[in-house]
């Protein structure tokens, strides 16, 4: 769980206590409002359950400088009973993953059309490439939607109507991989095991050890020089 700076808290808590609803106008409002949505995001995707009129009450106690209804101890202990809940369900989700996660993949590489590398990592080719094959080093320019093995989606450049440059060697080993199988004009769907993905870290929206499914269009090898 990342430890949120208190000026954040105290935005987002801000946005809480205005007592009418209102779209952002000046200079301050769209900073307080863009602080607080990313604030609420990031409380939202870690799943922490907050008393918002709680929060706000804590908040407003401090900035005038009533003494705090709680101890520095007590504090202190309320936030690490939630961070050492939060260790034990995500270990509890990790390990509900391991199996569901072996279970798609092992009937998933039996279905029509689907190959099985040597690392584990599955694919199945929904469009032939004609071009140049990426290296490791190379930098390509790709399409993709990603989602967990239910059908979440969690990314995708097809939503933000621009494709994604990034060095073959730089991102999870499931792509690098699958990268340099492809040509270019290739549409490939990748299943990637957890250990090729993000592992027991996850990501926000990433639950811990998350098989992954992607589609992935090889548009082109982006020349290094233009891509500076």
């Amino acid at each position: 769980m990342k430890n949120f700076k208190l000026w954040s808290i105290v935005l987002l808590t801000l946005v809480f206590t205005v007592s009418c609803k209102k779209d952002p106008k000046s200079d301050k409002e769209k900073v307080s409002y863009a602080i607080g949505q990313q604030i609420g995001t990031n409380l939202k995707q870690q799943e922490i359950d907050v008393d918002v009129k709680m929060l706000a009450q804590a908040i407003e106690e401090a900035r005038s400088g009533k003494e705090s209804r709680m101890s520095q101890d007590d504090m202190r202990k309320a936030m690490m009973d939630l961070q050492k809940q939060k260790n034990e369900e995500r270990k509890k989700q990790g390990e509900e993953n391991v199996k569901k996660g072996n279970d798609f993949l092992e009937a998933n590489k039996k279905k029509d059309g689907v190959k099985v590398t040597d690392s584990g990592l599955q694919y199945k080719i929904l469009k032939e490439g004609t071009g140049k094959q990426p290296k490791e080093d190379s930098i390509v320019s790709v399409h993709y939607k990603g989602t967990l093995i239910d059908g979440t989606e969690f990314d995708s450049s097809y939503k933000r109507d621009k494709p994604a440059e990034f060095p073959v060697g730089g991102v999870i080993k499931g792509w690098t991989e699958a990268l340099q199988l492809m040509k270019e004009g290739a549409k490939w769907e990748l299943y990637i095991p957890s250990d090729l993905a993000y592992g027991a870290m996850g990501r926000p929206s990433i639950p811990p050890n998350s098989v992954l499914v992607f589609e992935v269009e090889l548009l082109k090898i982006v020349d290094k020089e233009k891509a500076k």
